[in-house]
């Protein structure tokens, strides 16, 4: 591609990129507790008991931001990625094998990308080869992603664009990096620090010429040898819609209600005093005889005179405020296919019932998974191809994936123990609510099995003769033994 291409793809696909960084700022801005109702505070929660000084007897501009979303978004991610999906491609060696290219981040980096997708609809995942030769594979932030794909009904990935700031250690300035990466290549550019509109190649790409065995100089194009395009996409749904704007106007409805609330409770305290028919000559003398003497002097025009003291105050709607709070908070878990922790607290509810409580949360990470399950199957491929391991693309893959959640385990335990007889080990396995690596689990019942009994699982014959030769004279001795009988 040549920088006019480039200027080209960048016209093409600038409302595309704008759409969906506005929807993704929205997202993670709600993710870090910074709802809309904090917005003239620049997304701080803040207490104001005079914020509105117009008005004498509501000052108060409470502006309180409840972190709904990350509550949700997170839920999802530690129910499904807790523990990371176990893969297995047939044979023991080549799993342990791609286990070690996976590596212990693998969890937290599963984790990060139901994150991510929440929040943007779609995470990236990029594996590349680093400078020792080692398969790397990291998160790229959805924001700096745009993809090409082609015409066909699959809709195959053909490019990625990449896009991100930079900062030039000379100017001090930023300058934007773009990449532009394709199954056969990545290319690099850049804008000028003090130019953003003009690109030019970025040559951080060092070439070395192993034939001729010197160097040719840094380039801006990388050549690789994956075969497909280094970036693998981990869709969030069918549509690679973020999970805020199917609830947002409840969380911005709680904050309304909640911070309302909250102001009438601050205001409650003020109380203005209207004096008729006044004695005195001005309010610090009316507020020195109220402090010391308790009393306070009027003028009285006779019968029918409403000389006196009376309050302004305001009267809290309270149980209809109550009211409104719980049922947005009820749909805002419905809505957001979420579990209300409060639920846990208020019921004793074992086995079957707590796996109701759960419903809506399973339907939305099985969603989640399912197409999980696929970007995973790529990454498992990319991994095999670069150990050299047989039919990448070809063989078939499993993925194990375990929930984290509240069980009755007692209540799993004795289900298994009743069709340990009719089941097999590696069913029983997967099961087994204390068991975390099922493949890990019958590795160890081997290793049981072979200490418990040496001979166990090999099969052995008489011969005529042992290693020492002593079988055949043994028989020696037992035929001569029976002549002596005779």
């Amino acid at each position: 591609m040549d920088i006019s291409a480039l200027k080209q793809l960048l016209r093409n696909t600038s409302d595309q990129r704008n759409r969906f960084k506005t929807r993704y700022d929205t997202s993670m801005r709600y993710y870090n507790n910074k709802n809309d109702i904090t917005l003239r505070n620049d997304g701080r929660s803040v207490i104001k008991e005079d914020g509105k000084k117009d008005d004498p007897l509501r000052q108060a501009d409470n502006r309180i931001s409840n972190d709904w979303h990350q509550l949700l978004v997170n839920q999802e991610a530690s129910y499904l990625t807790t523990t990371a999906p176990i893969v297995d491609v047939g044979s023991d060696s080549d799993n342990q094998k791609i286990q070690k290219v996976l590596g212990d981040q693998f969890s937290l980096v599963c984790s990060k990308l139901v994150v991510d997708a929440a929040n943007a609809g779609v995470a990236w995942l990029h594996y590349w080869i680093d400078d020792a030769g080692n398969f790397r594979y990291g998160i790229i932030a959805p924001d700096q992603i745009v993809p090409i794909y082609d015409t066909t009904l699959d809709t195959h990935l053909i490019g990625v664009l990449r896009s991100y700031k930079e900062l030039d250690e000379d100017s001090g300035k930023y300058f934007t990096v773009h990449e532009y990466w394709t199954a056969k290549q990545g290319q690099f550019f850049k804008t000028q620090a003090n130019n953003q509109k003009v690109i030019e190649p970025y040559d951080r790409i060092h070439n070395y010429d192993v034939t001729a065995g010197f160097d040719t100089g840094d380039g801006n194009t990388f050549n690789h040898d994956f075969g497909r395009v280094p970036f693998i996409p981990f869709p969030k749904n069918m549509f690679q819609q973020p999970d805020l704007f199917r609830y947002k106007g409840l969380i911005d409805a709680y904050d309304h209600i909640y911070n309302g609330f909250l102001n009438d409770v601050t205001d409650v305290q003020q109380v203005i005093l209207v004096l008729n028919n006044y004695g005195g000559t001005d309010l610090d003398t009316f507020m020195k005889d109220l402090r010391d003497y308790k009393a306070i002097k009027f003028n009285n025009a006779g019968n029918g005179d409403k000389s006196g003291v009376d309050k302004l105050t305001i009267d809290i709607p309270v149980e209809a405020r109550k009211t409104l709070l719980d049922l947005t908070r009820e749909n805002l878990f419905t809505e957001g296919q979420g579990i209300d922790p409060a639920k846990f607290e208020t019921t004793n509810a074992s086995g079957t019932a707590i796996k109701m409580l759960y419903s809506n949360l399973e339907l939305k990470a099985a969603t989640t998974q399912s197409y999980f399950t696929n970007s995973i199957n790529d990454l498992v491929r990319a991994i095999m191809t670069f150990l050299h391991l047989s039919d990448p693309d070809g063989r078939k893959i499993t993925q194990t994936w375990k929930r984290t959640r509240v069980e009755d385990s007692l209540s799993q335990a004795q289900t298994l123990s009743a069709v340990a007889n009719y089941s097999s080990k590696e069913a029983i396995a997967r099961a087994n609510p204390i068991v975390d690596d099922w493949q890990q689990e019958l590795q160890d019942l081997k290793k049981d099995a072979e200490t418990s009994d040496p001979y166990a699982g090999d099969d052995y014959t008489l011969d005529d003769e042992d290693s020492n030769g002593d079988s055949k004279d043994k028989d020696k001795d037992d035929n001569k033994d029976l002549d002596d009988e005779k």
